[in-house]
């Protein structure tokens, strides 16, 4: 549907002093604390785990050596999505002299409305990662106490019990990332990055990790994890994750998070003749997920 001038009725009136509600502030690009983001050239990708080899094990004296089998564990599959939102001017509307206003005011709520879905996307991956309708390639949702290993083994990136996020909890994630395995059961050295939280969790993040004394006690004791650098990136807050007491912990585990961008954002305008309107579109093309798991630990 076009806006026409019986929308705008207001604006062909003298007497006008302003007008309000789209130039609103905007949260910027928050999804580029979480992912890697990568271009992509085909309609999806896909991304497989490998399987290196176990420990090797002592060849005694005259005895034959021992072989190994290397393997594929799983995929990940990434499936872009179109977005496109867009919006025309009645012919009727151009010639009383209101394109200018219309175009510059609604453009800008164009982009506004492109760019908040955007982060909505790539926030949903985490506000889904309980759910097991939202399985990975090893078939388990994203957090879970049971990622398959080849070896038989598993792989927990989030608590057994949940747990608020305070010190002891943020120790502890700590400790349990240090102790992740590839799928032969070897250590793979994984080390936190970054804390992600919701709004409703700053102020706990910035006493956790910037504060020099521990956090909450009458005791003169340092606080280990701002000395040991465990988080080494300190936190971030993102305002599109729909839990308020759910919190995330960025890994270095390599391709983890992934952004892929099929088609970075086009803007583009024509007119129709049939009608006389001007049409104005904003297309982009993407797709967010992860493909190892351990890219990412969190609790609740």
């Amino acid at each position: 549907m076009a806006i026409s001038r019986a929308q705008l009725l207001k604006e062909l009136l003298p007497g006008l002093n302003a007008l309000f509600g789209l130039e609103y502030a905007r949260y910027g690009e928050e999804h580029k604390e979480i992912y890697e983001t990568e271009t992509s050239e085909r309609s999806f990708e896909e991304e497989t785990k490998l399987s290196g080899f176990s420990a090797a094990p002592v060849k005694n004296e005259g005895s034959a050596l021992a072989y190994d089998n290397a393997q594929e564990a799983w995929t990940a599959r990434y499936n872009h999505e179109t977005i496109a939102l867009g919006f025309s001017i009645t012919e009727e509307a151009i010639e009383d002299n209101l394109y200018d206003s219309l175009s510059a005011r609604y453009t800008k709520a164009l982009a506004r409305a492109m760019a908040y879905t955007k982060q909505v996307k790539a926030a949903s991956v985490l506000n889904n990662g309980y759910n097991a309708a939202y399985a990975g390639g090893d078939g388990q949702a994203l957090f879970s106490t049971a990622h398959p290993l080849v070896n038989g083994g598993t792989n927990a990136n989030t608590f057994t019990t949940p747990s608020d996020l305070n010190e002891t909890s943020l120790e502890a994630a700590v400790i349990q990332i240090d102790a992740w395995t590839d799928e032969r059961g070897l250590l793979i050295a994984a080390r936190p990055k970054k804390l992600i939280v919701p709004p409703s969790l700053m102020f706990v993040a910035t006493r956790l990790l910037e504060t020099e004394l521990r956090v909450g006690t009458n005791n003169n004791d340092i606080n280990a994890i701002k000395n040991n650098g465990a988080i080494p990136e300190g936190y971030t807050v993102n305002h599109f994750l729909t839990s308020t007491n759910t919190w995330f912990l960025t890994t270095d585990v390599p391709n983890g998070m992934k952004h892929f961008e099929r088609i970075p954002l086009q803007n583009s305008m024509d007119g129709d003749f049939d009608t006389g309107n001007v049409r104005y579109k904003s297309r982009e093309r993407y797709s967010f997920g992860y493909s190892d798991p351990l890219g990412m630990f969190s609790s609740y």
